[in-house]
């Protein structure tokens, strides 16, 4: 399809199928000690048969203030809307890319994940898995709040996107 000057290309976005649980490997939060960004990472090697990985334990490390911490309990909680901020669901961190808006609170637990957010947001044409794949209903863009979803509040969401981005660019 050709683009004229008066409009631009349709930016599209196709949902991968992911969910919250494939972003738990690599999460970012700020350090309980200096308030800098540390990351929540699986111990390395080889899980316990017949578990889940993202029940393996896990080690807080931050590069900064050289805090390590384990987290080795079964236990973790996965918390859920946006109506205040968000924390890891292993040690209970504040997580580092997140920022309040008028509508609620836009978080993501790595990188990946808010450039996951960023060009579902910012494409005008959203494409779902089709009606027959019955692997996963309930994807992480599926479930993401409605004023998210919005095409009205896209600018706003950018916008906040934006500013998280830039606080993981300055020192």
């Amino acid at each position: 399809m050709a683009t004229t000057p008066h409009r631009p290309a349709q930016r599209r976005s196709r949902d991968p199928r992911q969910t919250s649980y494939d972003f738990l490997a690599d999460i970012s939060v700020a350090c309980p000690r200096c308030r800098q960004g540390a990351k929540v990472l699986p111990v390395v090697g080889d899980p316990e048969p017949g578990h889940r990985p993202f029940f393996a334990p896990r080690r807080l490390i931050c590069r900064h203030c050289g805090l390590a911490k384990a987290h080795t309990s079964r236990q973790l909680i996965l918390p859920h809307g946006t109506g205040r901020g968000m924390t890891d669901p292993y040690f209970g961190l504040p997580l580092l890319l997140q920022t309040e808006t008028r509508h609620g609170w836009l978080w993501a637990y790595s990188p990946a994940h808010l450039t996951l957010i960023h060009n579902y947001v910012a494409a005008s044409l959203r494409e779902r898995a089709p009606w027959y794949d019955t692997r996963k209903k309930m994807t992480l863009l599926a479930r993401l709040p409605a004023w998210i979803k919005h095409a009205k509040n896209r600018d706003e969401v950018l916008h906040a996107i934006d500013r998280i981005r830039a606080q993981l660019i300055a020192p």
